[in-house]
């Protein structure tokens, strides 16, 4: 019977780990403020001098990525929105989305100055 005890409490303390534990590979929601770059130019082309047609032909064999500003890390931009972000080369950007592994599925791009200045 201490047994049986021991296991339901070691089985508890596991369920109750479980249902605690935050949920690290969900998606997280927000605004992040960056640069449109490409999967060949990196964190070297988050900048105003990266064109919309650098980008197109370096994703050609890669990937249109957003460098984040506050840390220049990179992500991966959602296939469906590599046209709209190329638009946006050279200009920084405020992204909204969401965030998942690495990538970023975008729900709304505008450029946070006027283009040109």
């Amino acid at each position: 019977m201490k047994k049986l005890a021991i296991v339901f409490g070691v089985l508890a303390v596991c369920l109750i780990a479980v249902a605690v534990q935050p949920v690290s590979a969900a998606a997280q929601a927000g605004t992040w403020s960056g640069w449109i770059s490409d999967s060949h130019c990196g964190v070297k082309g988050a900048g105003e001098k990266h064109t919309k047609e650098c980008v197109a032909k370096c994703a050609k064999d890669g990937k249109v990525q957003f460098v984040a500003d506050a840390d220049k890390k990179i992500y991966d931009i959602d296939k469906a929105h590599w046209d709209e972000a190329m638009g946006h080369a050279g200009h920084l950007v405020e992204v909204t989305g969401s965030m998942d592994n690495g990538a970023i599925t975008i729900t709304k791009i505008a450029a946070t100055a006027p283009v040109g200045k």
